[in-house]
């Protein structure tokens, strides 16, 4: 199999302007799949493909809002991996914005992951003070989308 060396610059580009730590992308019966650790995995049906790039970044400081944030107990954090939407429609208003009142229920976000629709909903009332992604932003398990106080 020939590895595409100009497709896997460009996700662990990606991945360094993300902040994700792994990335994956399928085309037909092929897949590319981009490590932070700086592993490159390539498969085909049959065969697996191993190889190390030195143009993937290694693991950058974490960013430290998100960082304090994750620690804080009114942090909203993502139950998948997929791509967060801050609203239901590209012609509609944010679920939430900085400084809005939710209660317990409302929805915050909308992540999609595998085609389906996730809403992510407060689990307590009370005002929103970081939003942390941004529309359409590729999320991982666990980050932190939204602080609650």
């Amino acid at each position: 199999m020939k590895i595409n060396s100009k497709a896997i610059k460009e996700l662990a580009d990606l991945i360094n302007e993300t902040g994700l730590t792994e990335i994956e992308v399928a085309d037909g019966d092929k897949v590319i799949r981009v490590s932070m650790g700086g592993s490159v995995v390539a498969s085909a049906p049959a065969s697996t493909v191993m190889a190390s790039d030195p143009a993937i970044p290694q693991k950058a400081s974490l960013d430290a809002p998100a960082n304090v944030a994750s620690a804080h107990p009114g942090a909203v954090k993502s139950p998948m991996v997929g791509t967060v939407y801050l609203q239901s429609d590209p012609d509609s208003p944010a679920f939430v914005k900085k400084g809005d009142n939710v209660n317990a229920g409302d929805t915050l976000v909308i992540v999609e992951a595998m085609k389906v629709m996730n809403p992510i909903k407060a689990e307590k009332s009370g005002t929103v003070t970081q939003i942390l992604v941004e529309n359409a932003q590729p999320i991982e398990f666990g980050d932190v989308l939204i602080v609650i106080e």
